[in-house]
């Protein structure tokens, strides 16, 4: 008889135990959410950008057939690659416009519109889909897509200035 009591107490405690693990992912993944969201509210305003979140060690995939497309392996080589000769072409730099931030677990997925004045007086206008894995609050991973005609007429167009 006391098998039978004791069944069900371990049923409840199971889903109360998982019911608290699902409820410490959803934390997880709105804090990182916010982590990511503050990110573009201190680029939109000049005062720091989504880089910064990038670990040590983080990947970034470019998709697609730009001329940046390819994976980038730790933070430096993606900035001094990518993001450092980017900006040198840039008289004022990206402005985003987020549409809209999904968060699934770990993944932070970010939808924006980005545009600023290329260097030589023109518009660069894009949107992107960022999707970066999180840990920690740090990026590790990410991949983004993007219209690869709109980066690569800026790319080969404008040369780049002193670095920014």
């Amino acid at each position: 008889m006391r098998m039978f009591t004791f069944i069900p107490v371990l049923v409840v405690a199971s889903f109360m135990g998982s019911f608290g693990m699902a409820q410490a992912d959803e934390s997880v993944a709105e804090r990182n959410k916010a982590i990511v969201r503050a990110s573009f509210d201190a680029w939109t305003a000049g005062t720091g950008n989504p880089f910064e979140l990038l670990a040590e060690d983080a990947t970034w995939t470019i998709t697609g057939n730009s001329a940046a497309a390819g994976s980038y392996a730790g933070k430096e080589a993606f900035l001094s690659e990518v993001i450092r000769p980017f900006n040198a072409r840039m008289s004022a730099g990206l402005k985003p416009a987020i549409q809209d931030i999904y968060v699934d677990g770990d993944m932070v997925i970010v939808l924006f519109d980005a545009s600023g004045t290329a260097r030589d007086g023109q518009t660069y206008a894009n949107t992107y889909a960022w999707f970066l894995g999180m840990r920690d609050g740090l990026i590790l991973r990410a991949q983004a897509f993007f219209d690869s005609i709109a980066f690569d007429d800026l790319w080969a167009r404008v040369e780049p200035g002193p670095s920014r």
